[in-house]
């Protein structure tokens, strides 16, 4: 099966690969065109995954496809952005018809879960990779970022934390767990929802966001760094989800929580006038600390003492 029969069979004939509203020109050219409305602003980011790196060499194709979008969508949420489009360049060690038609399918149900058209990409031989880059609109002048969180707002994340890497020990058959546990874990780190619609509402609202890849501690420090502010982390009000300490335990899941990465919740700042209507709307939603002035990232235990910081997520270099 050669490079252009791979594309016809197993992705420009998916329904995802569609037309739709934003998308005037897709897969079968040599670019995709994407239409703006005025006033719009378009949101790009590319997410490459690596087999052995960001995902094991033999795991569920179906599953991995769902995921690589999932991940690389996530940051459109975090922008506040809504989606629009997607290309996928994969590289293949070999054109395996069996791995494609489920990893075509995994790819095709997260497409139509977040509304995002396969538009273009690339096909290659070598070492299994999958590199995403993702196109969302919005309002301009309406994205969020991480550069504009202010002394007094509230640190607000969009829900449970420590799941994914709580996930890691299953995903990689270390640990066994009963299905109740198992199937929400596994859930929670192959299918991974970006959250769209937090996004939108937070347009005008917070004041900086980003998603949670790299583990709480870490991403939280980006978005201290980029505002020039401090930010105080309440261990004891992070949300931890009920599977998540049935397998391992509260201060391990604490630790998942913090450092454990993978998540893909929204963490974002936001005035302490929003608490209510966060907290009415977005019931999943926790505020977790505060933003005050200097830099840097403290974490404080429930009488308020500052407790030593853990590793701070993961890092390729």
């Amino acid at each position: 099966m050669g490079e252009f029969e791979l594309i016809r069979r197993f992705f420009a004939t998916a329904s995802c690969s569609r037309e739709s509203e934003g998308v005037a020109l897709g897969i079968g050219d040599d670019c995709a065109l994407l239409q703006l409305a005025d006033g719009e602003q378009l949101a790009v980011s590319t997410d490459t995954l690596v087999a052995g790196v960001h995902f094991p060499e033999t795991c569920d194709p179906f599953l991995l496809g769902q995921r690589a979008l999932a991940v690389a969508a996530s940051d459109l949420a975090a922008m506040g952005a809504d989606p629009l489009a997607f290309t996928l360049a994969l590289t293949l060690p070999d054109a395996d018809e069996a791995w494609l038609a489920a990893f075509a399918r995994g790819l095709e149900r997260m497409a139509r879960g977040c509304r995002l058209t396969l538009a273009g990409g690339d096909t290659t031989r070598g070492p299994l990779c999958l590199t995403l880059t993702v196109f969302g609109r919005l309002p301009a002048g309406q994205a969020l970022t991480r550069s504009g969180a202010r002394p007094g707002d509230l640190l607000c994340v969009g829900g449970s934390l420590g799941d994914g890497g709580g996930a890691l020990a299953l995903v990689l058959g270390q640990r066994q767990a009963p299905p109740r546990v198992a199937d929400y874990l596994l859930e929670r780190y192959w299918a991974p929802q970006p959250q769209f619609a937090l996004g939108r509402w937070l347009r005008g609202r917070a004041t900086a966001a980003l998603d949670i890849s790299d583990g709480l501690l870490a991403d939280v420090g980006h978005l201290a760094r980029a505002s020039g502010v401090a930010v105080q982390v309440e261990r004891e009000r992070l949300p931890l989800a009920p599977a998540l300490l049935e397998l391992h335990g509260r201060e391990a899941a604490f630790g998942h929580a913090l450092s454990g990465g993978d998540d893909y919740r929204l963490a974002f700042a936001l005035p302490e006038t929003y608490r209510d209507e966060l907290q009415r709307l977005w019931p999943e939603a926790a505020v977790i600390g505060r933003v005050s002035a200097g830099s840097g990232v403290r974490l404080l235990d429930a009488a308020g003492d500052e407790l030593p910081l853990p590793a701070t997520g993961y890092q390729h270099f």
